[in-house]
């Protein structure tokens, strides 16, 4: 049986941090999946005082000296179509709630077009001091198949911009693009790396349903996407070159130099807690009657009137067992380089990971176990799931 008091302390673990959804972008990218909206008009004033009073009520729920904030996140849809004034509304809310710890991470998530860049500067006014640019592709046309906005020109140029405003800038990149082979990729790849200061996030073409990539590749198109084998390879491929240059990968897609991974990132694959406010964002909360998974209306609008009209965007909120909680520390520690903590484990589930899996997937070389920790191989983590499947327990 899991102690309680052991439970209740296990986010302590991961940290506390804020995710704050901004839902509107100004193109619906064909790949993207994620919860986002095109709208003509915004009332920033009108968004912004909702963020912020879905935080003051957050703030009322959970409170305490040690829920002093370790991050802030803006991400979207595209937060830096945000006012700094929005921006700034909104931080001040999370501090008045919380307190930030001295060396609170803020970042934001943003887009390297000529409209965004002249926000950088009032982004850093406001209090964010890591920018994560969805630059995706160094190559025109392969920007243009992604339905991107900007070019190669202004993604180079709103990165010069950004490593003057900010301590640390971040960028994406996406591989196993139609018509690119592994070397299309080093040479893009190594591009990327002659720019990054700290970090670096490079993510495989995925073809999600709901999509209009999904729609287009069920109907016999997006011709030309690298086979599962090239994609293995490519991915290899761009571990050994981040290696050699000084940014190992630290989680499967995501990259960094020592001590400069994303911090609020980390609260999620190491299970901490955070709140999380706009529309279809999803928290993980410690309260004293247990873990709890919230989640909000999708909808911009059906959550704007929740939180104006009932004074929660909250669609749904559920206790999470410790068989659940557990289960969502194997998933997301077992992307980290760092892996699973055994104990951490056992204490969560009430029995420790199954040693026959444990011993086959070793024997396979797919993990490693050291100083109590389980640890996917450089092998092991193309197949991530497969190992995921061998140790997680029906």
């Amino acid at each position: 049986m899991v102690e309680a008091a052991a439970a209740g302390e296990d986010w302590r673990q991961g940290g506390f941090g804020l995710y704050v959804h901004w839902p509107f972008c100004a193109a619906k990218c064909p790949y993207c999946d994620f919860n986002s909206h095109v709208a003509g008009q915004i009332d920033q004033r009108r968004w912004a005082d909702a963020l912020s009073a879905e935080i003051a009520r957050l703030g009322q729920e959970v409170q305490g000296p040690a829920r002093q904030l370790d991050s802030i996140f803006f991400g979207g849809g595209t937060p830096s179509l945000m006012l700094p004034e929005t921006v700034d509304a909104v931080i001040r809310a999370a501090r008045a709630a919380w307190g930030f710890a001295n060396d609170i991470e803020i970042t934001l998530e943003a887009n390297p077009t000529s409209v965004e860049q002249g926000r950088f500067r009032g982004f850093a006014d406001a209090g964010v001091n890591r920018l994560s640019m969805g630059v995706q592709s160094l190559r025109d046309a392969d920007l243009r198949r992604l339905g991107r906005l900007h070019s190669v020109a202004e993604a180079r140029a709103a990165f010069d911009i950004a490593r003057n405003c900010f301590g640390r800038v971040s960028f994406d990149l996406i591989y196993a693009r139609q018509d690119q082979g592994i070397e299309d990729w080093r040479a893009e790849l190594n591009e990327a790396l002659s720019m990054a200061v700290d970090h670096l996030s490079l993510y495989q073409l995925t073809i999600e349903p709901g999509t209009a990539f999904g729609a287009r590749h069920a109907a016999g198109g997006l011709k030309g996407l690298p086979d599962d084998d090239v994609s293995a390879d490519m991915y290899l491929e761009t571990q050994d070159i981040c290696d050699a240059a000084g940014l190992p990968c630290y989680e499967i897609s995501n990259h960094a130099r020592p001590g400069s991974e994303s911090r609020h990132n980390l609260i999620y694959w190491r299970q901490g807690d955070w709140a999380a406010v706009g529309p279809g964002a999803h928290g993980r909360l410690t309260l004293p009657g247990g873990r709890v998974a919230t989640e909000a209306h999708r909808q911009p609008g059906a959550w704007l009137a929740a939180v104006e009209e009932r004074g929660s965007g909250e669609s749904e909120r559920s206790v999470l067992s410790f068989e659940d909680q557990a289960t969502e520390y194997l998933l997301m520690s077992m992307r980290l380089a760092e892996g699973l903590s055994a104990a951490r484990y056992e204490q969560l589930a009430g029995r420790p990971l199954d040693a026959a899996a444990l011993e086959r997937l070793q024997d396979w070389g797919m993990v490693t176990v050291r100083d109590g920790r389980v640890m996917a191989t450089q092998a092991g983590r193309p197949v991530l799931n497969a190992i995921l499947r061998e140790l997680a327990v029906d």
